[in-house]
């Protein structure tokens, strides 16, 4: 049959079982928003309130859920204000189509109203990037678009599409997209054999889970693993959920901001196994001291991490589930009473802490643990409170922390929590921020009560950039440039000026009933947390040492730290 080309978009976004778009119209853009207007009961569209928001959805979206994000943006300023959302999908590995238009192709390259090339600006955020020119070309682009996004290493695609690509008619057959296997033709037998050998004659294994074990749904095999192999769990930021947070032999999260018990232990074990982790700088402090005690077995789907950042003894490249199904078939139940009695009692000894006489971030996070029984999705922007999520939530499920881990973006986790909450209504969604952070895409709460879309954005509101200000505090010699937000700014006034139900916080008794009331809203809810300018973020792993060299605020003050 023949369609046009804003027909074929449409067609082809059914065909991939695609139920809702988040996005931002423009002149570009019309002709496929006229036709979604058309099939809206088929395709729910989300009116976002700025184009990086519409990112952020599509990739909470896709985080929270397994499926493939979808946002679509106009040419020009629209499409650019795609890209930040873009590199923070591509560095966490989302699985995320944009759909952006151009000027049609007698206009381009002629610097035309609103034109940019925006295929070739994200081709380095990009698993791939293509712009349409010919409709005949439409919609095996887009086909090859959702193909490529959730392949091997998943990631972000953006297709941009000339308008005149948009109008024109040519020939359309509908295709049943097919189905898209597990990377384990890449396993070799003799890899697998080797890691087996090593971890048999381990004393003191450990496993170190990333956001690939998450990725690859290999949370039922990791739990399997972790019994036979008898070991201690550490995980990294976005590998949080893969193992429960619950569980006796997890440890805590490694890294800078990560446990005493994980950071001192990783540096003391025989054998490290670990699944899907990219070996971030974040996590392991000085990387030619990183687990030197060790063997390191590296299970990755993507060859490239291999030796990239850490130089690793044996690799397995594959599917992180397959792998560990090959693993548990071929592993004997092992036994490491001693060294899992030392990690254990090292985890007692050196827990987490906060000041307990005022109201703090932990506390909040905590409580919301507590009354939530962890089994909300949680969204983070970027800074303290993110830290402080990691920490202090317990995580038992994959795909229930929502943030941004590579990138490190600021003003995502507002947009990344209508994403989650549109692909998982059912759940509790939180967003934790900083009040920096909130300021950068606040306008999306706009998006919510618009929309009715019930998420609780908890702001954790210090009146500085909070992680900046305690480096400044650490290693800069208190000079807090340009860090303080001191203002007069109300986020309880400009909440409810948008339509969202609203509360202060500035005691730890206000901190239960108001979360209560929040869960059980059924609206967009904004609550506004004041909470200490100096709290800090411990442990912590200074710049430039070793994990080992763990802080916290007890060595400070007995000056055992290794900070200058």
């Amino acid at each position: 049959m023949q369609l046009t080309g804003s027909q074929i978009v449409i067609e082809c976004l059914k065909e991939q079982g695609v139920d809702t778009v988040f996005g931002y119209p423009g002149g570009a853009i019309l002709n496929i928003y006229d036709e979604l207007y058309r099939h809206q009961e088929e395709i729910t569209h989300i009116l976002t309130s700025h184009e990086q928001g519409a990112s952020h959805a599509a990739d909470g979206y896709a985080r929270s859920t397994g499926k493939v994000g979808v946002c679509m943006a106009t040419s020009g300023p629209g499409a650019t204000n795609l890209v930040t959302g873009i590199a923070t999908a591509y560095m966490d590995s989302v699985p995320m189509v944009a759909i952006t238009c151009n000027v049609g192709i007698s206009l381009l390259g002629k610097d035309s109203f609103q034109e940019v090339d925006i295929a070739g600006v994200t081709m380095p955020i990009t698993k791939y990037s293509y712009i349409v020119k010919d409709v005949k070309d439409l919609a095996p682009a887009l086909r090859r678009a959702f193909r490529i996004a959730q392949t091997g290493r998943p990631g972000p695609v953006l297709i941009d599409i000339a308008k005149n690509a948009t109008s024109d008619k040519t020939e359309f057959k509908r295709e049943v997209p097919k189905l898209i296997g597990r990377c384990t033709q890449t396993i070799e037998e003799t890899a697998v054999e080797k890691s087996i050998k090593v971890i048999r004659k381990a004393k003191r294994p450990m496993v170190f889970v990333g956001g690939g074990t998450v990725i690859a749904g290999a949370d039922k095999e990791l739990q399997e693993f972790v019994r036979r192999v008898d070991a201690p769990v550490t995980d990294t930021l976005m590998g949080k959920g893969a193992y429960p947070g619950t569980d006796d032999h997890y440890i805590g999260m490694l890294g800078m901001h990560g446990t005493k018990a994980a950071n001192l232990s990783v540096g003391e074990c025989d054998v490290l196994i670990v699944l899907g982790s990219r070996f971030s700088d974040r996590v392991t402090g000085v990387t030619k001291n990183f687990a030197r005690k060790a063997k390191i077995i590296q299970v990755d789907v993507d060859n490239t991490e291999v030796n990239k950042n850490v130089m690793v003894d044996i690799s397995v490249i594959g599917d992180i589930k397959s792998v560990l199904d090959i693993f548990n078939s071929k592993l004997e139940q092992l036994s490491h009473p001693e060294w899992m009695e030392k990690v254990l009692q090292r985890k007692k000894e050196l827990p987490l802490s906060y000041p307990a006489d005022r109201l703090t971030g932990p506390y909040i996070i905590e409580k919301l643990d507590e009354l939530t029984k962890g089994d909300a999705i949680i969204c983070t922007e970027v800074g303290q409170h993110q830290m402080w999520a990691a920490q202090y939530y317990k995580y038992k499920k994959p795909r229930t922390l929502i943030t941004s881990g590579g990138l490190g973006t600021m003003g995502y986790g507002l947009g990344a929590a209508l994403g989650a909450k549109v692909g998982n209504p059912d759940k509790t969604v939180v967003n934790i921020a900083g009040d920096g952070c909130f300021r950068m895409n606040m306008n999306e709460i706009a998006t919510a009560t618009r929309s009715n879309i019930p998420i609780i954005e908890l702001i954790f509101d210090n009146r500085v950039l909070g992680m900046v200000r305690q480096w400044q505090t650490l290693f800069y010699g208190q000079r807090y440039s340009h860090t303080i937000l001191e203002d007069k700014v109300d986020f309880v006034k400009l909440a409810e000026a948008m339509g969202a139900r609203a509360y202060r916080i500035t005691k730890k008794e206000e901190v239960e009933p108001v979360l209560r009331e929040a869960i059980a809203a059924g609206e967009p809810v904004v609550v506004d947390c004041v909470i200490a300018s100096d709290d800090k973020v411990f442990p912590m792993v200074a710049p430039g040492t070793n994990l080992e060299d763990v802080f916290d605020e007890e060595d400070l003050l007995k000056g055992k730290n290794k900070v200058k």
